[in-house]
């Protein structure tokens, strides 16, 4: 079996349901939002983007009116993950305006790959503070509304965009900063999954085999955009983890793992480049 999305869930899919999406106005983020939104998600779209950049294509308001075209309502909020109150205001925001939240995708992500010589505490601080710290916030923050969705019989779940942990030196070595910042939010599911259980909360982290036509990708130096897959496949990944009907916490999915367990064995409409099998592989996979 291979169509253009993944199946419909038995529980009826994501329809009613709202998603609080970091990193929400381009990328893999808004990419979850528009297939959420196919099933008449509500999305709350948290980025900082509200004027255009040429350089960084899609605003928080761009991100919204593509969701709504997509089947869903959208509620976009200009939020800098780092600030406690404003994350605070938007939880407050999404549960006055869709009355509550059952699902956090952990997406916003800030990467610089550079050696210990070339990453000021200013850039470690950057990346720490949105990937582990972010994460930290956004969950603890939205942990009251995922308790009341679980108590509802709603299925909460937390989904972060990170890596399977490792204590790998080469994952560390080229980029010690980024690899701290990143596993940082594979900690938090880690950590989570156990505490949340007992709470019927589902804390799950996704991770690209390939790397993934981003703008972020696209402002790394020698990296062929031509050679990744696009953020479509996270999207319909996330889409299939969202859509269990089992309870599953604590696991560290493969994108193209989940979409193979779930029938999908040809992925070729994810390259940016039809016909290619030669894929740039992601960091932190093995």
């Amino acid at each position: 079996m291979n169509t253009a999305t993944p199946p419909a869930s038995p529980t009826g899919g994501l329809q009613g349901k709202t998603l609080f999406i970091t990193g929400a106005s381009r990328g893999i983020g808004l990419a979850i939002a528009k297939r959420a939104a196919q099933d008449g998600a509500n999305i709350v779209i948290l980025a900082k983007t509200t004027d255009p950049n040429p350089k960084l294509p899609g605003t928080i308001y761009s991100a919204a009116q593509e969701i709504e075209a997509a089947g869903g309502k959208a509620l976009p909020l200009a939020v800098d993950i780092r600030d406690d109150d404003a994350v605070f205001a938007a939880v407050a925001q999404a549960v006055q305006t869709f009355g509550g939240i059952d699902i956090l995708v952990n997406n916003a992500s800030a990467i610089s790959l550079t050696n210990a010589d070339a990453t000021p505490m200013k850039r470690f601080d950057l990346m720490n503070g949105i990937n582990a710290r972010g994460t930290y916030l956004c969950t603890a923050v939205c942990l009251p509304e995922l308790k009341k969705s679980a108590a509802a019989g709603r299925k909460p779940q937390v989904l972060t965009m990170s890596p399977p942990l490792s204590m790998k030196t080469h994952w560390f070595a080229p980029h010690t900063a980024y690899s701290m910042a990143k596993y940082g939010m594979s900690m938090c599911t880690l950590g989570h999954a156990g505490e949340f259980k007992k709470l019927g909360i589902a804390v799950n982290s996704l991770w690209p085999r390939t790397a993934i036509a981003t703008a972020a990708m696209q402002m790394i130096p020698g990296v062929d955009v031509a050679l990744c897959r696009t953020p479509d496949i996270m999207a319909d990944a996330a889409y299939c983890v969202l859509t269990n009907s089992a309870f599953e916490t604590g696991n560290f999915y493969i994108d193209d793992a989940v979409l193979a367990a779930h029938g999908f064995a040809d992925l070729d409409r994810y390259a940016v480049t039809p016909g290619n099998r030669n894929f740039l592989p992601d960091f932190f996979v093995d």
